[in-house]
């Protein structure tokens, strides 16, 4: 008798910084979100495959769920919230490191609505106290809608086959939605955009990365092959940001292109010849034009 295949589409949501794209990431096995200590760093859905021979999860990973103060935060509240609709389970972040904060219950009592069931993850486990983490189980047991409570470590991957094993209980037979060996629905051009994004993030000072958006203006593989010419363009808020990023006599540019290059090179399986600018976009956050050019639709 032949197995039937099963599928579903499962939200990955939580505050800032929990671990959401550190978890897809772990799940598919190579990096399509980026990842930074930082609060907004994805800032579009970015949907992960997963699948086996008997079945198929597609992941959406959501912007971190904070109170919007411009437009683009508006935008990721939207989609965050957008995601819980029309999937086959909720995935819950919590960092266990940090206990469940405001946002956390705020985030809890949205989810009271959810039709979907939910799984409560306390993330982060190997950076806690065994009394935090009960700390945080005990106040997740109150939900009547959770149905269930996982510790893991996205970063390390304990108990990820886990949660991994319950999520699977929750599918149902289906379609194979992507080909076996798709991990993504983000086109190229938006992981190498956001990967420029990432390597920012990861080296400029705290108030700079929020007010920063990365287009690429062109991508083309060179016709005797073996290099990828990329001109992307940072844009920033302010001039005097400007200068922070591109740093003295251009070093800290040059720095964030030297680490992006090498993630791309990773990604495109091939050379990457990387020119990258700064322009200055006043108040983009709230210009439905430049985040349409963008990419946040």
């Amino acid at each position: 008798m032949e197995n039937k295949f099963c599928s579903g589409f499962v939200s990955i949501i939580g505050s800032p910084n929990v671990g959401k794209s550190t978890l897809l990431n772990r799940i598919v096995g190579q990096k399509i979100s980026i990842v930074s200590e930082r609060a907004q760093t994805t800032r579009n859905r970015v949907m992960g495959v997963y699948t086996k021979s008997d079945h198929q999860v597609v992941f959406l990973d959501t912007p971190g769920v904070t109170s919007p103060k411009n437009k683009l935060g508006e935008y990721m509240l939207k989609i965050a919230y957008e995601s819980l609709n029309e999937v086959e389970a909720i995935v819950f972040m919590t960092d266990a490191r940090n206990g469940l904060r405001e946002k956390d219950e705020a985030l809890l009592s949205k989810l009271k609505t959810a039709k979907a069931p939910i799984i409560a993850v306390i993330n982060k486990i190997d950076g806690a106290s065994l009394d935090d983490v009960e700390t945080i189980r005990e106040r997740l047991l109150k939900e009547e809608n959770i149905e269930h409570i996982i510790k893991i470590s996205a970063m390390d991957g304990t108990n990820v086959d886990k949660l991994m094993e319950i999520i699977r209980t929750y599918l149902e037979e289906g379609p194979k939605y992507f080909p076996d060996d798709m991990v993504t629905d983000q086109p190229e051009r938006v992981i190498c955009s956001e990967l420029i994004r990432e390597k920012a993030l990861l080296l400029l000072r705290e108030e700079i990365p929020h007010g920063m958006g990365v287009g690429i203006d062109k991508m083309s593989l060179r016709e005797e092959g073996g290099l990828y010419d990329v001109w992307a363009t940072i844009y920033c808020e302010r001039e005097s940001h400007k200068g922070i990023i591109i740093g003295k006599k251009g070093s800290m540019l040059k720095k964030i292109g030297t680490e992006a290059r090498r993630d791309m090179e990773w990604l495109l399986g091939t050379r990457v010849n990387l020119q990258l600018y700064v322009k200055v976009k006043n108040d983009w956050r709230n210009s439905v034009a430049v985040m349409r050019e963008l990419g946040y639709e």
